[in-house]
């Protein structure tokens, strides 16, 4: 098998209302995906998505005319054009979508095939006081979740423990209840200096003393000694963070220094799926978590649920979902139809060969803003 050609299309979906995620300095007025497609000489088409790949163009050579199947050199190869300034894990996601759909089975069981399902939580992604968050966490548990993350910002701290002490007192210990915190990456162009440790540390023992499951990113990427501070002085909550963490060298340092007891790294954004692989499995051998981030879209979820279900993931996997500002629908715009969860508060892996894409070719041409150069 060769591939034949790889086309990566860009996508702006308007947001009327824009959704006023917690992480961006200003209000999201448009949904931006990218979608890449691997072509074979066999008829077989892999779909891919989640980082922008721009600049692909100049590296698109080096995949042409290769053998989809031989996913080690291919990550490599990206591995060097993304040392060069790109992000190209999408068109990894594409390649093993191919793969999936050559050999016959879903790409999780290339995976190791550990899970056909996993819970899911409620990914919230604006700040809302108590009484406005207490409706939604009700809102998602008749959705069928029975976990949500909430998002806290460094400004308000006093609202956004009020409103995790609420959700707590309204939905009771069996609804698990994740806290982020934001502060280990920024928004291009946010220069605000990360919340210093000991403001860090008693917002964590707060939280703890509420009984969160854990608290993501309270800390820069650097700042090791501060992780594994927080995980001494408060064991009984776990400290989450590598979503966006590029670096393999880094992560297998986390691993070797016990940093954290969740890894969550993106493998369209991050590490790719194969690399995320080798980190989430060495993780669970530590008796650590592997819960990726997965806030692309549908595709991106995907191929996140793909590599979690096949080693293992949990204890939850992330769902982006925080109605009215952040719905399937949006998230999933280019697909045929969006991902849900399950009334048992779990999403599936799609038993298809492959990711299990498919996308809408009417909403695409509709929203397609031109490829990539």
């Amino acid at each position: 098998m060769k591939i034949t050609d790889i086309s990566v299309d860009r996508l702006r979906l308007p947001l009327d209302p824009p959704l006023h995620a917690a992480w961006d300095p200003r209000p999201r007025e448009h949904f931006d995906a990218t979608v890449v497609r691997v072509r074979t000489d066999e008829g077989i088409t892999g779909i891919g998505s989640g980082d922008t790949m721009t600049g692909f163009d100049a590296v698109r050579h080096l995949f042409v005319g290769t053998d989809p199947l031989r996913i080690d050199r291919h990550v490599k190869a990206i591995e060097t054009a993304n040392f060069h300034g790109g992000a190209f894990w999408p068109l990894e996601a594409a390649l093993w979508d191919v793969i999936g759909k050559a050999t016959g089975v879903p790409v999780s069981v290339l995976f190791g095939g550990a899970a056909d399902a996993l819970p899911a939580y409620a990914s919230t992604a604006e700040l809302k006081p108590p009484a406005e968050r207490v409706e939604s966490a009700l809102a998602a548990r008749q959705a069928g979740f029975r976990a949500m993350k909430i998002r806290i910002a460094p400004d308000g701290v006093e609202e956004g423990i009020a409103t995790v002490a609420a959700v707590r007192d309204a939905l009771g210990p069996d609804f698990d209840i994740m806290v982020d915190l934001n502060q280990s990456w920024r928004m291009a162009g946010d220069t605000a200096d990360a919340v210093d440790f000991a403001t860090t540390s008693r917002t964590v023992r707060r939280l703890a003393e509420i009984g969160v499951s854990w608290v993501e990113e309270p800390l820069p990427y650097h700042d090791i000694a501060g992780f594994r501070a927080l995980r001494a002085r408060y064991p009984e909550v776990r400290i989450a963070a590598g979503e966006m963490q590029h670096s393999v060298p880094d992560l297998l340092r986390y691993l070797e220094q016990d940093v954290l007891d969740v890894y969550q790294m993106d493998v369209v954004l991050a590490v790719g799926m194969h690399r995320a692989r080798t980190i989430a499995e060495l993780a669970r051998l530590k008796h650590r978590h592997f819960t990726p981030h997965s806030w692309t879209n549908g595709i991106g979820l995907l191929a996140n649920l793909h590599v979690a279900a096949g080693v293992g993931g949990g204890p939850h996997f992330e769902f982006p979902y925080d109605p009215p500002g952040w719905t399937p629908q949006r998230r999933d715009f280019p697909l045929a139809r969006p991902v849900e969860v399950r009334a048992d508060g779990a999403v599936a892996v799609p038993q298809v060969p492959g990711l299990g894409v498919e996308l809408d070719e009417d909403v695409i041409a509709d929203t397609k803003i031109g490829g990539i150069p």
